[in-house]
């Protein structure tokens, strides 16, 4: 991942609307959301919501796909495996110190 689009990632998530609609998301896993669901979990208005889900997809956070009359959206897990990886990149000095995805570092 190159550093410009690490930028971008870690400045849409620098907001709190935007890192509770990207953490919810990912929470939804790969089914995604709707707008409405979006908006109705977080209690945060349409526009308000609108504003902040063009700001992550525009970083690539989150893609978008139309089924039918509505717009799911998704958080983009490639992207987000690539920016953690960039961040965690030399933890341990480099060296290998993640045993599982869900095991913390033991710097």
């Amino acid at each position: 991942m190159e550093e410009q689009q690490v930028v971008r990632s870690l400045a849409a998530l620098a907001q709190a609307h935007r890192l509770k609609v990207f953490r919810l998301l990912v929470v939804a896993g790969p089914q995604g959301l709707t707008p409405g669901a979006i908006a109705e979990a977080l209690e945060v208005p349409a526009a308000t919501l609108s504003f902040h889900l063009k700001e992550l997809s525009h970083a690539g956070l989150v893609t978008q796909e139309r089924i039918s009359r509505n717009v799911v959206y998704r958080a983009a897990f490639e992207q987000m495996n690539e920016l953690l990886a960039f961040l965690t990149e030399n933890c341990c000095l480099g060296e290998s110190c993640l045993q599982t995805q869900t095991s913390p570092c033991r710097c």
